[in-house]
């Protein structure tokens, strides 16, 4: 996935920035991120840099890569005690390039993957991070999103089950039967959707590697990126996701536990310390929490499949990578 700017949109991007007050001279955009879906670029801008959040190249399919909703998100949860950048200009489709496009504040940091930053230790900053992680969850959860302006944005009635059937819907596109190791987990979910536990403002990626660390120690979570998959809908599914993609030492790792290895530190807790702390905060009672975890993995499963079969992007090029997940799901239907 690429996309290169060329004179006509950087010209149409300096108008922009002007009429929005931001110009500072040439953009001189930069990709930064390694992420599969949209694009994201370090911008110039008047007072320093910013970030621009752009889809991939057309065709987009329908529901993918809404910036917009992320912008809208982002713009809701100012003034609430969530860690979230500011949004500070949006461009609708043929504003200036034939995709939508929003830019926000640049937040100096870390954002953590696979090894820790020199910046923090191994043996002492785990348990900072992890319990930081959760707790930023647990933050989010507690916003009134009615009352931020989000009323419209999701429908938390039936989640569970919707959501399960939009991603099974996901699973049988395709020609023949999907392989018993989806279906299978799929038939195991749908036999005992759990009713909802609330319902909340939902990021649905909610891991290590869609946040930002302070620059220095100790460890401080200064802000959560990558908001085009949130909703209104059960927050279990956001701790279920969380848990599925925090990697354990001594066991196989799926592949968003690869993205987050850096957790197999010495200093990390075990999933069940940051489940607890999220319960401490929360009050949830977190009993069926094994099924939103085997979900999570289940719906990795679905994800990934799809774009391995797709083959546009060479990340999910490895067949292995569904059937990881979905031994990570049966674990997890037994977890907790």
């Amino acid at each position: 996935m690429s996309w290169n700017w060329d004179q006509a949109t950087l010209a149409a991007l300096e108008a922009f920035l002007a009429a929005s007050d931001l110009l500072d001279g040439p953009p001189q955009p930069r990709r930064i991120g390694d992420g599969h879906s949209n694009l994201t670029y370090l911008i110039r801008v008047r007072g320093g840099n910013a970030v621009l959040r752009r889809p991939p190249p057309p065709p987009v399919p329908k529901g993918a890569n809404d910036v917009l909703r992320e912008a809208r998100v982002l713009k809701a949860l100012q003034g609430q005690d969530v860690p979230a950048p500011r949004v500070l200009a949006v461009a609708q489709v043929g504003d200036v390039l034939d995709v939508p496009f929003y830019v926000m504040e640049h937040v100096p940091g870390h954002v953590i993957t696979d090894r820790l930053p020199a910046a923090f230790d191994g043996e002492r900053d785990g348990s900072a991070i992890a319990f930081g992680l959760i707790e930023g969850l647990a933050r989010l959860h507690a916003v009134d999103w009615r009352a931020c302006g989000l009323e419209d944005f999701g429908r938390p009635a039936d989640f569970n089950a919707r959501h399960l059937n939009r991603l099974e819907g996901l699973m049988n596109m395709r020609e023949g039967s999907a392989p018993a190791w989806l279906a299978d987990m799929a038939a195991h979910l749908k036999s005992s959707v759990p009713p909802e536990a609330g319902d909340a403002i939902v990021h649905n990626d909610f891991r290590l590697g869609n946040v930002i660390w302070s620059p220095s120690g100790p460890p401080r979570l200064l802000a959560i990126l990558d908001w085009e998959l949130a909703t209104i809908g059960d927050p279990l599914l956001d701790l279920g996701y969380t848990v599925c993609c925090y990697p354990v030492r001594g066991e196989q790792m799926n592949p968003t536990q690869e993205l987050s290895a850096a957790m197999l530190a010495t200093s990390f807790p075990p999933r069940e310390e940051i489940v607890e702390r999220y319960c401490t905060i929360t009050g949830r009672d977190v009993t069926r929490l094994g099924w939103y975890a085997a979900m999570a993995a289940w719906k990795l499963a679905v994800l990934y499949d799809y774009q391995h079969r797709l083959g546009r992007d060479v990340y999910y090029a490895d067949a292995t990578q569904g059937p990881r997940f979905i031994a990570s799901a049966e674990k997890f239907a037994r977890y907790f």
